[in-house]
């Protein structure tokens, strides 16, 4: 009789302690053996492959309800597990918005049997749901609370300092947060150039950044909430994040480590603008400076899809927003190649921060009872970026003909090879993600 029911076999292991040549059994979805392990029920075999702890995307816009002509909870969660990526927090701008229990358990009920990676969904705040925050923030599958400072419409726009503490007032679990002054970028809203998307920076400038994310913190200290800033675009944001680790934790996304706005605009036009903006190649060198001091805590793709068609309307009635979630492990896999970071800190950028900082229960590290969650990349294949590989509904990436070192070979979600050299799984079966405030909630 078999002793496992699967067994990871002869692949270089990346265990909290670092790579180690090993075999890892696994059953009921769990990790129970790390080292020689015996028969097994199913054997992949990992030689000349790295095994990493699944990646997790702690943003992602899959826009469904209500704008699945761009993408839906199946198409993002495909391009997910063909980049390598196990689960992802979603994000609340859809139609109608996140922000109630039954909104929440519509997504919940939509994801099951079509979401192919485990997924949480975040409930965004408005100006009108903050006392009920506290209660809808530990619902099951609820990621946590998201703010739009700036940059969003309607009900899920909270840019005033009485809303926003109202908001961070109403509940116990960290906070994501969108940093851009939303008056700033009102008042500058003249620096706009009509056809020229490289003004999209001129006009949401590091001011209009640096405005918010100074603004928050001060709020969140009154408050005593724990808060994380989303996708930091500016050197001078991390210095001051970094100085206020004590509340606050802080993302950066593949795009803005990789674009720098002097190429992108003029080789990609409207398909490079996104909120905060792509900036310029010394914003860009000094996230690198601030990543290496360890000053940020994840990384996420900031999937935002819109069609070709969409993007293709003149700067600025063109949508803001890129696909990321099947680029994001292969880019960074490419600046590990390249010498930019260690597969360690990618390790803890992509699963152990995520782990850490939002208390996600049994993900995030390879060790014996936890989920038996893998990314398994080829650190030395060479490839392109082929627009036919893409899965997302939008068709298109920023990053398409990019040549790049390290692929994602694996992704294999609570025990189940869920793909495969580019195959996936006959059925979709992610789940909820289980989360230490929602699990012991009283």
């Amino acid at each position: 009789m078999a002793t496992f029911d699967l067994k990871l076999s002869g692949g270089t292991v990346h265990t909290p302690g670092g790579p180690v040549r090993a075999d890892v059994g696994i059953c009921d979805g769990k990790i129970v053996a790390i080292g020689e392990a015996g028969d097994a029920g199913e054997v992949i075999d990992c030689t000349g492959l790295d095994v990493l702890p699944g990646v997790i995307d702690t943003q992602v816009h899959f826009r469904e309800p209500g704008m699945i002509h761009k993408e839906d909870l199946e198409t993002g969660s495909r391009a997910a597990v063909l980049g390598g990526v196990t689960a992802v927090f979603e994000m609340p701008n859809t139609k109608p918005n996140t922000d109630s229990a039954e909104a929440i358990a519509d997504k919940l009920a939509r994801a099951k049997g079509r979401m192919w990676c485990d997924h949480a969904f975040y409930v965004g705040a408005t100006n009108a749901n903050a006392a009920a925050l506290a209660e809808l923030e530990r619902l099951p599958g609820t990621a946590g609370v998201k703010i739009f400072m700036g940059a969003s419409t309607g009900d899920l726009l909270v840019s005033e300092d009485s809303s926003l503490a109202d908001v961070l007032a109403s509940g116990h679990r960290r906070v994501a947060i969108h940093a851009e002054d939303e008056h700033r970028m009102n008042d500058r809203k003249g620096e706009r150039v009509a056809g020229d998307p490289a003004s999209h920076p001129v006009w949401r400038d590091d001011e209009s950044a640096m405005l918010a994310t100074q603004r928050i913190l001060k709020l969140a200290r009154a408050a005593k909430r724990r808060i994380h800033v989303l996708h930091v675009t500016t050197p001078a944001e991390l210095e001051l994040l970094g100085r206020n680790k004590d509340i606050a934790t802080c993302e950066v996304t593949p795009q803005h480590l990789t674009l720098a706005g002097e190429e992108a605009y003029p080789r990609l036009g409207t398909l490079a603008q996104m909120n905060p903006p792509i900036r310029s190649g010394a914003h860009r060198d000094g996230l690198w400076h601030w990543l290496n001091q360890g000053v940020p805590d994840v990384i996420g793709s900031d999937h935002a899809p819109h069609t070709l068609e969409e993007k293709g309307k003149a700067y600025p009635d063109s949508p803001s927003g890129m696909p990321g979630v099947q680029t994001l492990l292969p880019l960074l896999l490419d600046h590990v190649a390249k010498g930019r970071m260690s597969l360690q800190r990618l390790i803890e950028l992509t699963s152990a921060g995520a782990q850490r900082i939002f208390g996600i229960v049994g993900k995030g590290r390879i060790a014996a009872g936890y989920d038996a969650d893998f990314s398994i990349v080829d650190l030395k294949s060479q490839w392109t970026i082929d627009e036919s590989w893409l899965a997302s509904r939008a068709g298109w990436s920023p990053f398409t003909g990019m040549a790049l070192t390290g692929r994602p070979v694996g992704t294999i979600i609570r025990g189940r090879r869920v793909m495969w050299e580019g195959v996936l799984a006959d059925t979709a079966s992610g789940a909820p993600i289980r989360f230490e405030a929602t699990e012991f909630a009283a």
